[in-house]
């Protein structure tokens, strides 16, 4: 076992065994518990076979949410992305997307766009931020689709501002272009927009979300769009291989989250900003010689935290905290492109609710007593 595996497992039964923390982690529910929390409204219910009964159920679900004509279930958010951006590739005649090189198929799914799709990237800006119109405007070739990621998550969860996107959105029209919504996590994105949710998809011509990001189900994701769109991604899911033959599991955890999490997310996002305000309080105060939380104030119920010091450092103090003290701050941190810094994403859930920030201010201090 190395040492990474076995910082693993102490994060994960520190985890399981804490009293208190800002949030669950993906890696601490065991089978047992998974099976146990499926909500199963009708035990009769016919199981769905490719794609029928419930998971359609579903599909209407997200499209009535969302305000799109129809909407298709995908075990996998890259599935539902590259076969978005392949379908308009088609329909436009353009193979080029503009996105983010910080957007998830840039780094995230090992350049399937350019070596499944056959498809090609430019990017508006380099900067760790979202585009502006004048970039896009001003991008020196045609390029048939504006992919966007709302929020983008490797930057800090950052959107833009309202008025930013519908101006990001409009210059995508002028260049021809359809734009696409990479959404994982739109749902709690409403707050800093200050928009409902068929407001927000309104302005894309898809859009993608997920249904573990935020929501707590299984897995999957969906593709919502126009009617059109949707049955010719669903031949390319067939195609893709996402044709599955069971996946009631997958969908009923997903309409579970909508019914429990989607109502609950304003709220998080509103306990983030607090934290957030919080964690700056008690980091000033204390004894580090520097920090950043990014952004200062969250656009949704997750951020980032920076650090002046290793990785591997910072990890073990929050591991050592949550075993002698049963409060879980921090969960793993990662290295930056910056030399002796480090950064962790914090994400505010149920539990993070019951947090006062006198708690957060004694958290912190106990974090960093044992870095």
């Amino acid at each position: 076992m190395t040492g990474d595996d076995d910082l693993t497992k102490r994060l994960v039964a520190a985890g399981r065994n804490a009293e208190r923390m800002l949030g669950g982690s993906l890696r601490e529910a065991t089978v047992g518990e998974l099976l146990s929390g499926l909500e199963v409204p009708d035990p009769d219910e016919p199981a769905d076979v490719y794609g029928d009964g419930v998971v359609t159920r579903l599909e209407r679900r997200v499209a009535e949410l969302l305000g799109t004509e129809d909407a298709a279930f995908f075990p996998t958010g890259t599935m539902a992305q590259q076969i978005a951006l392949r379908c308009w590739a088609g329909r436009t005649g353009n193979p080029v997307v503009a996105l983010h090189p910080m957007s998830h198929p840039e780094l995230w799914e090992g350049g399937a766009l350019s070596l499944v799709s056959g498809l090609r990237t430019v990017h508006p800006t380099t900067d760790p931020r979202q585009p502006t119109a004048e970039e896009v405007a001003d991008l020196a070739e045609p390029f048939g689709t504006l992919a966007l990621e709302l929020p983008l998550r490797d930057a800090g969860f950052l959107l833009p501002t309202w008025e930013e996107l519908e101006a990001l959105v409009d210059a995508a029209r002028d260049r021809d272009a359809v734009v696409h919504f990479d959404g994982a996590r739109l749902w709690e994105s409403t707050v800093h927009f200050g928009r409902s949710l068929p407001e927000i998809a309104g302005l894309a011509d898809s859009v993608y979300v997920s249904f573990y990001k935020s929501l707590g189900g299984l897995s999957g994701a969906a593709l919502a769009g126009s009617s059109s769109l949707v049955a010719e991604a669903k031949v390319w899911r067939h195609r893709y291989g996402g044709q599955v033959f069971r996946q009631f599991p997958q969908a009923l955890s997903a309409l579970a989250g909508l019914d429990r999490e989607l109502p609950r997310l304003p709220s998080y996002v509103d306990r983030a900003r607090e934290v957030a305000a919080a964690l700056a309080g008690a980091l000033a105060d204390g004894t580090v010689p520097w920090f950043r939380i990014n952004p200062e104030v969250p656009h949704t119920h997750q951020f980032q935290v920076w650090l002046p010091y290793g990785a591997d450092r910072l990890t073990e103090a929050g591991v050592r905290l949550a075993e002698e003290t049963g409060t879980v701050l921090f969960r793993r941190w990662s290295p930056t492109a910056v030399p002796g810094v480090s950064m962790t994403e914090v994400q505010i859930t149920g539990p993070g609710l019951l947090w006062t920030t006198e708690d957060v201010h004694e958290a912190t201090k106990a974090f960093t007593a044992r870095i």
